[in-house]
């Protein structure tokens, strides 16, 4: 018999984990042309993005190796409380450098929320339904990315800026309360564990050997993905689409669908097939998105989106949970948020800089290569392993004819 995977703890955690991220990522669209109304220029626009990624990556070795000796709850509590905080906050940024100041901070409290409550959604998953498991859990994460930036480029049309933040710090306070709801599940490992018989390493907080490639083909797919998510609205304006809020409906209905079928797909047959699959995807998505004049190319983009990007990091993430020993997983976990935030910010920033010289959809078409070089790497990496495992096979037989 499976392993229960549906407990209230799982269920209460994937739905505080939705609100901290529709909470942000209502946010992230609507953060570049406000930037852009008060007075920023194009690399500006571009370290709202980076200036934010690099605080997140700077933050989580700090976090993955307070998770090797602290329960879960309260670093769970407190991330989300320190989120909540810096989002009131955003009203008074009416200076670009004040404003830039803040993405910094929120970056360093992004890291350490999404690294606890990652390794905490670990804890509670049968570790035979782990794919499966992480699958729905990153719905809420995806869910929370799509549906989100709708809800925020709406609201940011009809409204004003401080009453997007009001209604931003509302879901995160019902984030803190469903969080502080769960009956969290600290390994015995970590419990047993004092932070004296642990000598901290930035480099060892940072990186989890074990599961490095999945981490690199994590920030090169995010190289993609960012210029996507810095300029879509701004792309939109270029092209004089109103309808951009339908890529990411899209995406989300799609993402929704697709997600339980990725995540048995990885339990059954491992993550390589179902990675060149949705890296594919989201490449074909990149095109048909840069070449939209219509809400029609935009719906389809959000369709190919959806099922793309929408399956891809989660399955990333088990990838290189798989392949981490469990007491190491709060590292892991850190090492792929902060290889999507890396990502995410170094896209940011050279395409902040592009996007002087070039218009958004040449951007978008460049930033597609790097989708491009993920799909050779893991290709090169399956055929290596292969030819390991073939000689492996040749090696035992003729062991086996010797004797």
């Amino acid at each position: 018999m499976k392993e229960r995977l549906w407990t209230k703890s799982f269920i209460m955690l994937m739905v505080g984990n939705l609100f901290v991220f529709m909470s942000f990522q209502m946010l992230i669209p609507t953060l570049p042309p406000y930037i852009k109304s008060i007075g920023a220029s194009g690399l500006e626009i571009g370290l709202v993005t980076a200036l934010f990624s690099i605080g997140a990556v700077l933050s989580r070795p700090f976090i993955g190796f307070m998770l090797e000796y602290k329960p879960r709850k309260s670093l769970v509590i407190t991330g989300a409380v320190m989120l909540l905080l810096i989002t009131i906050l955003y009203p008074i940024s009416q200076v670009v450098v004040i404003f830039l100041l803040f993405r910094f901070v929120h970056g360093l409290v992004w890291g350490w929320s999404t690294t606890v409550n990652g390794t905490a959604a670990v804890d509670v998953i049968p570790n035979s339904r782990l794919g499966e498991g992480m699958g729905y859990f990153g719905l809420s994460i995806t869910i929370g990315m799509i549906i989100a930036p709708s809800l925020g480029i709406f609201l940011y049309k009809i409204t004003s800026f401080t009453n997007l933040i009001y209604i931003s710090a509302i879901l995160g306070v019902i984030a803190v309360i469903l969080l502080a709801l769960v009956r969290y599940q600290t390994p015995e490992g970590v419990l047993n564990t004092r932070k004296e018989e642990l000598k901290f390493s930035y480099i060892g907080s940072s990186v989890e050997k074990s599961s490095w490639f999945p981490a690199f083909i994590t920030i090169i797919i995010n190289l993609g993905y960012g210029a996507v998510a810095t300029f879509i609205v701004i792309f939109g304006q270029e092209r004089g689409i109103e309808q951009i809020f339908l890529f990411y409906m899209f995406n989300a209905i799609m993402a929704t669908l697709a997600r339980p079928i990725a995540g048995k797909w990885f339990d059954e047959k491992g993550p390589i097939g179902l990675v060149l699959f949705c890296t594919s995807a989201t490449f074909i998505g990149i095109w048909v998105l840069s070449f939209a004049h219509s809400s029609l190319f935009i719906s389809i983009a959000g369709v190919l989106f959806g099922i793309g990007f929408g399956c891809l990091i989660p399955t990333l993430q088990s990838w290189a949970l798989l392949m981490t020993p469990t007491h190491r997983r709060g590292v892991a976990n850190g090492m792929i948020f902060s290889s999507i935030d890396l990502g995410i910010g170094l896209s940011g920033l050279i395409f902040g800089i592009l996007a002087q010289f070039v218009d958004i959809a040449s951007i978008f078409r460049v930033a597609s290569l790097f989708l491009i070089a993920a799909i050779v790497l893991v290709l090169l990496i399956e055929r290596k392993k292969r030819i390991a495992s073939r000689e492996n096979i040749v090696s035992k037989k003729k062991v086996g004819a010797s004797f």
